[in-house]
């Protein structure tokens, strides 16, 4: 599986504008994907939580690909992560480790 591990800060003053923004842009992009894509996502939420314990988890729809992000994400279960992983992995899953977030990346067929 492809890590990536960036380093971004919080949007401070403008976070409100971001998150209004983020959110709009979410649901425009949700109405190109197909039904089957978002069960694909929501599954991977579900299995996501069953392994990590986090504040939240979002679904995010984007030009090219389905986010799934896990903020202030642990790990409770570290063999579970690891079999998701690899199955992810054939499926051509990629993970990106943020500061404030674990974010899975499902690339758009």
């Amino acid at each position: 599986m492809q890590t990536h591990i960036s380093e971004t800060r919080e949007a401070g003053f403008f976070a409100y504008a971001a998150m209004r923004d983020a959110r709009m842009r979410n649901e425009a992009m949700k109405s190109t994907y197909s039904d089957s894509e978002r069960v694909r996502a929501e599954r991977m939420r579900v299995g996501l939580e069953c392994v990590y314990r986090s504040k939240e988890v979002h679904i995010n729809y984007r030009k090219k690909f389905i986010a799934v992000k896990l903020s202030n994400a642990i790990v409770r279960d570290r063999a579970s992560v690891a079999d998701l992983e690899r199955f992810y992995a054939l499926e051509g899953i990629s993970k990106e480790i943020t500061p404030q977030a674990i974010i899975y990346r499902i690339p758009r067929h």
